[in-house]
């Protein structure tokens, strides 16, 4: 495999390609490799964020833990998929949303300006908008509340809608996935990703980078997530083999997830793409 041009930026997922955490998200251990890359980048002047589709911790809380095991990674170059939901939400208009998470995707969204309504909160309350998030906590009174909100035509918006991630103990699934399929079986209306692979995310990643999403090197361990992301986005999608898909798991992709470049180690990403 080769590149098809030169990244001149980079976006990182998190888990499976920087770290693997547990399932509970309450520790990190960062996979061999991953200060470097992001210490070569820095030195060689090539700008980088990290965008997970993790939704739990706003950033400002999630950052220091990330450094607290080693990985250098600034409050102001993590984003998730409430910092692109939050955008999404302000285009459209939404004057209040539902939003089924924990108290940090309520923190996070509220500290960007988003009116958030908890599922637990006096049920007379109406929204135009319903968030799917992280929400170890969901009972089926919150899903009955989405769901009543999207039939009345709230815009259903989701953190993420991709089935499972990377853990230290092997995959686990992710709680909004299954949480959207019972609104969706239920009202019969998808959700609208902010994460990835969407294009609210794509374009997000370039805005923050400052370049053509034609330069940007996506990197990440979920054909769906990461690659599939950087093919339609007409991005750079390099594999790593570190978390949820191998080496020959890449090879069998179909084209629309089929990264440009796979790498065994995360560390060797700077020479790989000829930048050192």
């Amino acid at each position: 495999m080769t590149l098809p041009r030169k990244p001149k930026g980079f976006m990182f997922d998190l888990d499976g390609t920087l770290i693997l955490s547990n399932r509970q998200l309450g520790s990190y251990d960062p996979i061999p490799g991953a200060a470097h890359a992001l210490g070569e980048l820095d030195t060689l002047g090539i700008p980088w964020i990290a965008l997970t589709n993790g939704s739990a911790y706003p950033a400002r809380k999630q950052a220091p833990r990330l450094r607290d095991v080693g990985l250098p990674v600034p409050d102001e170059k993590l984003f998730t998929p409430n910092s692109v939901a939050a955008e999404v939400i302000k285009e459209r208009e939404l004057e209040r949303v539902l939003v089924l998470g924990t108290q940090g995707v309520i923190d996070a969204l509220s500290e960007l300006g988003v009116k958030c309504l908890n599922p637990d909160d006096g049920k007379g309350l109406s929204c135009d908008g319903v968030y799917v998030a992280w929400h170890p906590e969901c009972t089926m009174d919150h899903i009955h509340r989405a769901c009543d909100a999207v039939l009345g035509g709230a815009t259903f918006l989701t953190a993420s809608d991709i089935p499972f991630f990377a853990t230290k103990e092997g995959r686990s699934f992710g709680y909004s996935c299954a949480i959207n399929g019972a609104i969706a079986r239920v009202t019969g209306i998808e959700p609208e990703p902010t994460g990835k692979p969407s294009e609210h995310a794509m374009g997000f990643v370039a805005d923050k980078l400052g370049i053509d999403a034609a330069h940007v090197g996506v990197v990440g361990d979920d054909a769906t997530a990461e690659m599939q992301m950087a093919v339609a986005g007409g991005a750079i999608g390099i594999a790593v083999t570190s978390g949820s898909t191998s080496a020959e798991e890449w090879n069998d992709q179909p084209p629309e997830k089929a990264p440009d470049l796979v790498i065994n180690s995360i560390g060797d990403l700077a020479s790989a793409c000829g930048l050192s």
